[in-house]
């Protein structure tokens, strides 16, 4: 599927609503210790952060610790998001000209879709097959984990 193609029911159909991977039940500290981290009040802060945000910057996660802890630090936000990206718990993207941005949605392989306009990001679920979606004509020797894929296109309020 193509931007161009796009409309209100196909997007609305691909798009999905920001899940985590971890049971319903299980609390930011259930989390961190599943992932063998210790618990501390910054980590869990960042957890609710990117939680409350789906696709949040360090800017807003920053900003959201620091509203609920008082003084952190910038570093201390970067390595916290650091930390529980290479435990699994969190996901990094990077879309063409925007800034690093964080997600709870991970074990999976959805892509994302981008406004040109204002920067919104939404998910999209692998379309066909399975992970990684997308076979490659030539892996060179790799064995393929994930694909990502990137649309592009303008949101609903963005087009009226």
């Amino acid at each position: 599927m193509s931007p161009d193609n796009w409309n209100d029911s196909s997007l609305a159909a691909t798009l999905l609503v920001m899940t985590s991977t971890a049971p319903a039940t299980a609390t930011p500290e259930d989390i961190l210790r599943g992932a063998g981290l210790r618990v501390t009040a910054p980590r869990v802060a960042a957890l609710h952060a990117v939680g409350e945000s789906q696709h949040a910057t360090a800017d807003d996660v920053l900003s959201s610790v620091r509203a609920e802890l008082g003084t952190v630090s910038v570093q201390a936000v970067y390595d916290v998001l650091h930390a529980l990206t290479d435990a699994g718990l969190l996901r990094r993207i990077e879309p063409a000209g925007h800034p690093a941005r964080y997600e709870r949605r991970t074990g999976d392989n959805h892509h994302h879709v981008v406004c040109r306009a204002c920067g919104t990001i939404g998910d999209v679920d692998c379309t066909v097959g399975h992970a990684p979606c997308l076979t490659p004509s030539d892996d060179h020797g790799f064995v393929v984990e994930t694909a990502e894929v990137t649309y592009w296109g303008l949101c609903l309020d963005c087009r009226t």
